[in-house]
């Protein structure tokens, strides 16, 4: 199936690794021009050459998301240099330090982080014929996983800022949608770890997905892709699982 996304202009925070690079080589592979973040601009830069030898405009930058003013200066440069955005994909996640440093980092990097980049990308996605919104969460969001921790509770607030805002932006063709993804196995990634480390963790949650397995990033990218397509014009306050079954509601 053609997902019609040759051309369109799409902004992805923390698209170097893990998930996030995932849905850039995918979204890169479907035709579509980027821009990219994370921390780590050696990184970036890297991702820049290897993404822009697909045949499409890659722009990327290294910086603190947490940074807001210098996180929407830089949305409104690339918008510039790609010609405008048409898909933002939320993918930056915080890190579990303890006591209140986690709990506002986690705000900080899940939740205002979304926020700035709604505020900074409207003029162009306003102006797109397919302006959307994709935010990545978690089944952490919506089921005891682990801990009452920062991680799942600000997680669980993205999904419901994503809800709220695709009825507010619904009046101006702007699509929202999110994605909650259960454990996705990736090299080096935080499964890796707890693998290695955590072994009966991983066990004992492998166990608990019918599906015999942990997910793939490529697999996420997959309906990121689809969702951020004209092919989902009609679909938004949407928030697609991604499990494996992991998750035990029904969903209705």
């Amino acid at each position: 199936m053609d997902l019609k996304l040759k051309g369109q202009r799409a902004l992805i925070t923390g698209a170097t690794k893990g998930i996030g690079r995932a849905i850039a080589e995918t979204l890169a592979d479907e035709g579509c021009d980027l821009a990219i973040c994370s921390r780590n601009a050696e990184e970036v830069a890297a991702a820049v050459e290897s993404l822009s030898s697909k045949g499409v405009k890659v722009t990327g930058q290294g910086l603190d998301i947490g940074d807001g003013d210098a996180f929407k200066s830089w949305i409104t440069s690339a918008a510039e240099e790609l010609g405008g955005l048409d898909i933002i994909v939320s993918n930056v996640s915080g890190s579990n330090a303890p006591g209140d440093e986690g709990w506002i980092n986690q705000f900080n990097l899940n939740v205002l982080s979304a926020v700035h980049a709604v505020e900074a990308a409207m003029p162009c996605l306003e102006a797109s014929d397919n302006g959307n919104i994709v935010m990545i969460s978690t089944t952490a969001a919506l089921e005891h996983f682990i801990s009452a921790g920062p991680y799942n509770a600000m997680k669980a607030g993205l999904l419901n800022y994503a809800g709220a805002l695709s009825q507010e932006l619904g009046t101006k063709g702007i699509r929202v949608n999110s994605v909650s993804p259960g454990p996705v196995y990736i090299e080096g990634g935080s499964w890796n770890m707890i693998k290695d480390h955590m072994t009966a963790l991983y066990d004992s949650t492998l166990a608990q997905i019918p599906l015999g397995r942990m997910g793939t990033a490529e697999e996420i990218a997959a309906q990121v892709a689809l969702l951020a397509s004209p092919r989902a014009a009609f679909t938004t306050g949407t928030n697609v699982v991604i499990d494996g079954g992991l998750t035990k509601r029904i969903q209705y």
